[in-house]
């Protein structure tokens, strides 16, 4: 199966695209969307939508795993967040990809076995079940593929009760 990990923004999108076979990894792609501060917000989106229909085409996932909307303090960056998620998602839709979301505790739980696990020892693992030689950079990228790892050992351990 092949796992478009993304970890949604408005300045970057982290993107991860890897591929699940058996219980074997293979990292396809990663990298991020970016948007100029200056630019007109609704340009934004469009750069967003765009970018994510582009990995979608090339890479015709069968699932999108995006991370949860955390709500911050700052109400007006959580909007944004929000309308850049939802062109995310709208993308997804258009194309058929079923899309799953997991909360920073479920990729924490489901890469490092704990749910309060550190940031860093998130992309360590993530690094190193990929077999990359460095964590991506920004860490969004490295969010998106952790995302991305998450949905495999989940929907992974989810089928395995019904093949017994």
């Amino acid at each position: 199966m092949i796992i478009l990990g993304i970890d949604p923004g408005y300045a970057i999108v982290g993107v991860g695209v890897i591929e699940f076979n058996g219980n074997k990894f293979r990292t396809l792609d990663y990298f991020a969307i970016t948007t100029e501060a200056h630019t007109p917000f609704e340009e934004r989106l469009k750069i967003i939508y765009e970018g994510v229909n582009d990995v979608i085409e090339r890479y015709k996932p069968d699932f999108m795993a995006i991370e949860e909307l955390f709500f911050n303090d700052n109400a007006k960056t959580a909007i944004a967040v929000g309308q850049a998620r939802g062109v995310i998602v709208l993308s997804a839709v258009n194309h058929g990809v079923e899309i799953f979301e997991y909360t920073p505790l479920q990729v924490k739980q489901a890469v490092v076995g704990y749910g309060r696990a550190e940031k860093s020892q998130v992309q360590q693992m993530t690094r190193a079940l990929l077999a990359l030689s460095s964590v991506p950079k920004p860490d969004d990228v490295a969010d998106a593929l952790a995302i991305a790892v998450c949905h495999a050992h989940s929907y992974n351990g989810a089928m395995s009760k019904y093949l017994k």
